[in-house]
């Protein structure tokens, strides 16, 4: 008897070889709907190749990556966004040449159907719409009409997480959102990272811990490439092996 899962996305014996290099190996998890999972491990572990491998930027030599059960392995990012799998990156990924608004508008356009799509930028009235309705959830309205690269870290950080959301995703790729903030502005993007939960699935890479444990509801380890645990978060902070690996002791 089968029995039917909540499963959003799911990872199954995903590999990269560089070479010599086995980046990620056989990497093997499930991330639920409406469920924040998180991704951790020491610098070096593979977290961000695994990211690369789910939405698509780079191909794997093996495995495969499942959304809503549909096999999209290797698709490049345009269309696993278009299958409804989003990122934001490490690094800023913004048009700092366009204002906080122009970037949602371009972003929720791209959702549009194809003639829509094909609109000057500010002629969809849809994507107005949810580029406005973005801003009032994000706390951007005051700054609708800044370049984005005048923004604040905290800000632009902000922005990008809303740009991913502009295109409606049913699963969030977030890679260390809260990198190089301040206490205040790290407490809240964890607050609208909660927030998000319920409404998509949330996939995390985040080197904050402590906010890892308070902020995710399941959570995956990886140590040299490989799956080291994944659990409850109370229960993945106890392993002993993950004690060993990732907090220096056992």
């Amino acid at each position: 008897m089968t029995h039917p899962t909540t499963a959003v996305l799911s990872v199954r014996d995903l590999t990269v070889n560089f070479g010599g290099l086995v980046a990620v190996n056989r990497m093997s998890f499930d991330a639920e709907r409406g469920r924040i999972t998180s991704v951790i491990g020491p610098n070096g572990a593979g977290k961000s190749s695994l990211f690369n491998l789910i939405s698509g930027a780079i191909r794997p030599t093996g495995g495969r990556v499942l959304l809503e059960g549909a096999d999209v392995t290797g698709r490049p990012p345009h269309r696993m966004l278009a299958a409804g799998l989003a990122r934001s990156f490490q690094i800023t990924n913004l048009f700092f040449e366009l204002t906080v608004l122009e970037n949602l508008r371009l972003a929720a356009q791209v959702a549009e159907p194809p003639l829509a799509s094909l609109l000057p930028l500010g002629r969809s009235r849809r994507a107005l719409e949810r580029a406005d309705a973005l801003l009032d959830r994000f706390a951007l309205s005051p700054k609708a009409f800044e370049l984005a690269g005048n923004l604040s870290h905290g800000e632009q950080r902000r922005l990008e997480i809303a740009v991913a959301l502009a295109c409606e995703p049913r699963v969030l790729l977030l890679d260390e959102p809260t990198q190089g903030m301040s206490h205040g502005d790290t407490a809240d993007t964890a607050d609208m990272i909660k927030r998000l939960a319920g409404e998509i699935t949330v996939l995390l890479i985040e080197h904050d811990i402590g906010l890892v444990m308070t902020l995710s509801d399941h959570v995956v380890v990886m140590h040299q490439g490989r799956k080291l645990a994944e659990g409850a978060p109370a229960v993945v902070r106890a392993d002993p092996a993950v004690q060993a690996a990732y907090f220096g002791h056992a």
